[in-house]
């Protein structure tokens, strides 16, 4: 569980509502508009049913949620793990790493060594796993694009219900409520603003950063497999995974080399 997210939404709401409350908890009230939140809410919703097919629509709440509940990726600890099994393969040979299989807890890795095992070449190997790597980013970035354009829809939706607001206001012009209907009227912006810029384009980056980190393992995973197959040295092999990760975040007797 990604904890920032959660920590970050909660401060998000926790100022805005704070900066409103300061000025009296009845204030609170100035800013609850249920229309507004109707425009804003079901019309980027449906803005989103025009632009992807209705399978993805429905499933765009467990998207949103992959920015909490996503796996946790450790560069090191698969870099550790592929040393050891490179080092079983050169101790006892390709095909011991069959009784290993069970410790493998990666599907990545584990298909890696599978096809390594079962006599694939190297180059049909790295084939076969940059095809995944794609096929992972494609995916990632599809389903980051839906939450990414509910961020894009929803400040535009508020403008519309802005306009809406407007309009009826000035259909039944009173002197003494053009300020009531006003405020009114911005609130649809405002809702428009807030989804956008808390919940809905940061969760869009967070995403982005977690495809990142899940492609860097798997191209670690990948160099680390095929150095396992043409017989390289676990310890050039260590060195050779180590450099996609900052010096300042390897083993301490590891440290070194670039920025």
């Amino acid at each position: 569980m990604d904890i920032a997210t959660i920590v970050g939404l909660t401060l998000g709401t926790l100022l805005l509502v704070a900066s409103i409350v300061l000025d009296g908890f009845d204030k609170i009230f100035m800013f609850w508009d249920a229309k507004s939140i109707l425009i804003v809410f079901c019309g980027s919703a449906a803005a989103i049913l025009v632009a992807y097919p209705l399978k993805t629509c429905l499933r765009s709440h467990n998207i949103w949620l992959m920015s909490v509940s996503h796996r946790e990726f450790s560069p090191l600890s698969t870099i550790t793990q592929i040393v050891s099994l490179a080092e079983t393969a050169r101790r006892e040979g390709l095909l011991a790493l069959e009784n290993r299989m069970d410790e493998i807890d990666d599907p990545f890795l584990a298909s890696g060594i599978r096809m390594a095992v079962d006599g694939m070449s190297p180059e049909v190997v790295e084939a076969i796993m940059n095809c995944e790597i794609d096929a992972v980013n494609a995916r990632h970035n599809y389903n980051r694009s839906v939450i990414a354009n509910y961020g894009k829809y929803a400040p535009a939706w508020g403008m519309l219900g802005t306009f809406v607001g407007l309009i009826l206001m000035l259909g039944n012009l009173q002197p003494e409520t053009i300020g009531s209907g006003m405020a009114v009227a911005m609130i649809t912006t405002f809702y428009g603003a807030i989804v956008a810029n808390l919940f809905f384009i940061p969760v869009a980056d967070k995403l982005g950063f977690i495809n990142d980190d899940e492609l860097r393992v798997m191209e670690i995973t990948l160099k680390g497999v095929v150095s396992i197959q043409t017989g390289e040295n676990p310890r050039v092999i260590k060195q050779k995974l180590l450099t996609y990760i900052a010096p300042n975040e390897r083993p301490e007797d590891e440290e070194g080399g670039g920025a």
